[in-house]
């Protein structure tokens, strides 16, 4: 199986404030999604169309302190202060088959392959020791699922569909060529930008385009 779209990942200071923030931008309540014991963290999930979904993602505020630093950099000062001021895209998911494959042949570090499961599902991904992927977080995380159906078949579609990826960075032309030799470049466009960023693209149920996440 060749890399294709997973899920795409918004960070905020509260599961509240980025529910909030999507009502008001997507004219959708994201429903109920779990919580990562592993990362201290919890979420909320909306089917996006296609096999993808949106998550929605914080630190959850009751839980212990992690052991680790937690994926998509929430742990780094700059993404913290970020997403203070309000919700931001923190990193994008690409499911494959071959995760040692992907990850022996990056021409950058992924992270270590590791396993996490919530209820009957499992899943391996990569995960950086200091929680943040390559440039800035905008190089993709890999995932492989259990078998079993998508995890997408089991959320709510209740409208909005994912049309697009903008990622911007001051090195622009390095990042994309990574995203070619891992074989996602036609996955998402590369604009290059003074601060690093990563924002989706939705069509809503009535057609207008609204981008979410810079």
């Amino acid at each position: 199986m060749s890399p294709i779209l997973d899920h795409v990942t918004l960070g905020a200071s509260s599961l509240e404030a980025g529910a909030a923030h999507l009502r008001e931008v997507l004219g959708v309540d994201m429903p109920p999604g779990g919580r990562h014991p592993d990362m201290s963290t919890h979420n909320r999930v909306l089917d996006v169309g296609g096999e993808r979904f949106l998550e929605l993602i914080a630190t959850a505020p009751d839980a212990p302190a992690a052991a680790r630093k937690r994926w998509f950099g929430l742990d780094d000062p700059r993404v913290a202060a970020r997403l203070a001021a309000r919700p931001r895209g923190v990193g994008w998911v690409v499911r494959t088959d071959g995760l040692e494959r992907v990850a022996a042949a990056s021409p950058v570090g992924l992270g270590r392959i590791t396993r996490m499961s919530r209820g009957e599902r499992s899943w391996r991904l990569t995960v950086p020791d200091d929680g943040m992927t390559p440039f800035d977080g905008l190089v993709p995380g890999f995932i492989e699922w259990s078998p079993g159906p998508h995890p997408s078949q089991g959320m709510q579609f209740l409208g909005p569909e994912l049309v697009g990826i903008e990622l911007r960075h001051p090195d622009a032309a390095g990042l994309a060529r990574v995203l070619d030799r891992l074989g996602v470049g036609g996955l998402a466009g590369v604009e290059p930008a003074r601060d690093p960023s990563i924002a989706f693209v939705f069509r809503l149920a009535d057609g207008r385009l609204q981008t979410v996440g810079h």
